[in-house]
């Protein structure tokens, strides 16, 4: 990221600055208590990124998210300037522009499964990443020249949407912003579910900032957990934790990795939490069972 650094990053005007893995985790915990609409989207995955990259200063990358909006701002503006019309198709094709031409950000196809793939901080450096990770970036250089764009509630493969004046599109990040119509979706979607899958309404549906930060943490516990990491993965369902204190379910997570690490009483307290919260009486009953387990064979 040569070129990158702020010439004066005290210009950002922000009352919740993190530089630390620490202070990273306290404003994911002040992120949990904020309304969706009120959450930064931006600084929020640089947090959740940051977690787990002690040393590293997060104002570049700060720096780096506000020089891809001004960019975008800037070459649309000059299209204007040269009487193009402010349609919805001019809009993708100046944020691929900007995203994929000007800055090479990619979906990363060679390694998918690559853990950096999901750290935010480390698809900026890398410049490619996993869907939700690109949607994100999507979303965030998009919103700060106040256009509408949301994530979509597609399962499996992250998608974002496009609107302007009634004109929708769908677009695939990984793919460079390649448009999706709906037999594609129905493809898309049966190679992920199965051949008997078909497209829903509420696939369609935008899904918000919370849900899109606990969609990429998901990816990172995964990829942890794969890797047999089980103290890391329990730092990102903590922050999962914190960023959305509602989410009952990190807390099964949370009991069943204790327990791998032989933290019987960490393990039985998550579970305990987690039997309280669980409005399904299977859900319950699975949890019992683990904790009947966990019990019964003490290391």
């Amino acid at each position: 990221m040569s070129g990158d650094g702020p010439p004066e990053i005290e210009t950002f005007d922000d009352l919740h600055r993190f530089e630390t893995p620490d202070e990273a985790f306290q404003y994911v915990r002040y992120a949990g208590t904020q309304k969706d609409s009120e959450i930064d989207l931006g600084e929020a995955a640089l947090a959740l990124g940051l977690l787990f990259l002690p040393g590293v200063r997060p104002e570049r990358y700060r720096y780096h998210l506000k020089k891809l909006g001004d960019h975008l701002i800037e070459e649309f503006q000059a299209r204007l300037r040269q009487k193009d019309a402010d349609t919805l198709a001019l809009r993708v094709a100046t944020l691929r522009k900007i995203i994929h031409e000007a800055h090479g950000y990619k979906g990363d196809e060679s390694s998918y499964d690559d853990i950096q793939n999901a750290n935010f901080i480390r698809v900026i450096e890398r410049r490619k990443g996993l869907p939700i990770a690109l949607g994100i970036l999507y979303i965030i250089v998009a919103r700060r020249a106040g256009w509408e764009i949301d994530g979509m509630n597609f399962p499996g493969h992250f998608l974002i949407r496009m609107e302007k004046d009634g004109e929708r599109i769908i677009l695939d990040p990984f793919k460079e912003g390649k448009e999706m119509n709906a037999a594609e979706l129905r493809q898309l979607l049966k190679s992920i579910a199965g051949k008997n899958a078909e497209l829903s309404h509420n696939y369609y549906q935008p899904v918000e900032n919370r849900d899109m930060l606990i969609r990429l943490e998901n990816n990172l516990k995964k990829r942890l957990i794969e890797g047999e990491d089980y103290a890391q993965a329990v730092i990102v369902l903590e922050a999962m934790e914190a960023l959305a204190p509602d989410e009952y379910r990190t807390l099964f997570d949370k009991g069943v990795l204790y327990a791998k690490l032989g933290q019987e009483g960490q393990a039985v307290t998550a579970l305990e939490r987690y039997i309280e919260k669980a409005p399904s009486a299977r859900d319950k009953q699975q949890a019992r069972a683990l904790l009947q387990q966990i019990r019964s064979n003490p290391d």
